[in-house]
């Protein structure tokens, strides 16, 4: 079986002993679940060259969650098991001729084959006072700047520590800082990089073949302030040493109309460069970013790979009933494409744009959506919804001129509501991808999930 690889710092040998001094609230109040996910994956590359990826594993997540110990300062420890096994999946990852290709839900084996499980065990010590918590070990964040990817078998964690202080009314301050990912298909910890720098480039690709370079820092901070109950801001800032800093503003609004009711979410980032990737050398080390730096900018040029991205976004829900009906736009601008964490092995972005197959995250790029969600419970059939969505992004920069690509997206879910299966959900997520700057992509989820409180 897989070795489970964790790290046991000194603040988590410190919570276990506390917790069994005083074992009162630590014990009493403490829940575990077990959640099951069973997962078909089915992608169609057709441009031809990458053939077919079919996998179909078998997640298993347990959640333990401590209670505090009592006293002014509550102690309490978080433990997470990940592990993911393999159903069927062909093939190998080498061979671009063959029916079928591994490695979207499994790591890889050395001779390019799926492994037959991978697993992982995480664990959090947490200290609380009065209303604000600190927690050090392993995060699964879902913050506008660094966002845990959550769509394969297993979840993405993240190693840091994290402070959240709630000691204002309608005020929530956070501040941490993150040192390695495990990828979504990984039993081992990477440091952090971005697209552009986290894997080997070829010449002519990047500034140099130079390998791939990381950060074992990436530090945030932000608030969250509920101005009224219809009204919230926010603002975070984010920073991954030697790469970038990144400043988040955001707005979301919700307004009962006459008919209906009408949610606004607003969103800007401004995204540059730091340390070494602020400076030539250090792209030439390879600390660059993925993007467009315009003609007769090459290897050589001055500003190419350098960290430079405005995003701003707009997004209208209005929502009647059973029907949910939403518009937006998003445009980028600077040289490089939207940056924030990516180790090159999945990753989400906090934009409106982020879906199934692409993020419409590229240099220059403008993109329109439209999506159309439906709560079949009003009809008679509580637990059923489904969602459509179509996004058109232009304005690409290239080599090739201005590029241009879309995005179709499906979804069918629906969630037993009473008898002995009650809680079982099923999925089927159907996507299309056109793209002149990618591959065009067909793919197909199926989830099948369920989750069992232990105590």
């Amino acid at each position: 079986m897989t070795a489970i690889h964790f790290r046991l710092p000194l603040a988590l040998s410190l919570a276990l002993a506390l917790g069994l001094a005083e074992a009162g609230g630590f014990l009493d109040d403490s829940h575990a679940t077990l959640s099951l996910r069973n997962f078909y994956f089915n992608q169609d590359n057709r441009d031809g060259h990458a053939g077919q990826t079919e996998e179909w594993g078998q997640g298993l997540r347990l959640d333990y969650q401590s209670g505090y110990t009592e006293g002014t300062v509550g102690v309490g420890l978080d433990a997470i098991g990940l592990l993911g096994l393999r159903l069927d999946g062909g093939g190998r990852a080498d061979k671009a001729d063959q029916a079928r290709t591994p490695s979207a839900l499994f790591p890889l084996e050395h001779d390019g084959r799926a492994r037959d499980e991978f697993s992982s065990l995480g664990l959090t010590a947490k200290l609380r006072i009065g209303a604000s918590e600190a927690r050090v070990g392993t995060l699964i964040p879902r913050l506008p700047v660094i966002k845990a990817n959550d769509g394969r078998l297993l979840p993405q964690t993240f190693e840091g520590a994290q402070l959240t202080v709630r000691e204002f009314d309608d005020l929530t301050l956070l501040a941490g800082r993150l040192r390695q990912a495990k990828g979504r298909a990984q039993s081992h910890r990477d440091d952090l990089s971005i697209n552009g720098a986290n894997s080997p480039r070829k010449p002519g690709n990047a500034v140099s073949a130079a390998p791939a370079r990381h950060s074992d820092a990436f530090d945030f901070l932000g608030l969250d302030y509920q101005v009224n109950e219809q009204l919230q801001v926010q603002y975070y800032l984010g920073q991954l040493e030697d790469f970038y800093r990144q400043h988040f503003l955001g707005l979301n609004h919700e307004q009962a109309l006459p008919l209906g009711t009408l949610k606004t979410d607003l969103r800007h980032f401004d995204t540059r460069a730091t340390g070494r990737n602020a400076s030539h050398s250090g792209r030439a080390e390879g600390y660059t970013a993925a993007g467009y730096y315009g003609p007769g900018n090459g290897e050589s040029g001055a500003h190419r790979g350098r960290v430079d991205n405005r995003a701003w976004s707009a997004l209208f829900s209005w929502s009647l009933g059973a029907h949910t009906l939403g518009a937006g736009y998003q445009r980028l601008s600077g040289d490089s494409h939207f940056i924030q964490p990516n180790q090159g092995n999945g990753s989400d972005v906090y934009l409106i744009t982020d879906r199934q197959l692409n993020s419409f995250a590229r240099a220059g790029e403008r993109t329109w959506l439209a999506q159309y969600g439906l709560d079949f419970g009003a009809w008679g059939l509580p637990g059923l919804t489904s969602n459509v969505a179509y996004l058109k992004g232009s304005g690409i920069r290239s080599e090739r001129g201005h590029l241009q690509e879309w995005e179709r997206d499906f979804t069918l879910a629906y969630v037993m509501q009473a008898g002995p299966a009650k809680g079982l959900g099923i999925t089927w997520r159907n996507a299309s991808l056109r793209s002149q700057a990618s591959t065009d992509v067909d793919q197909n989820r199926v989830f099948l999930t369920y989750s069992l409180a232990l105590f």
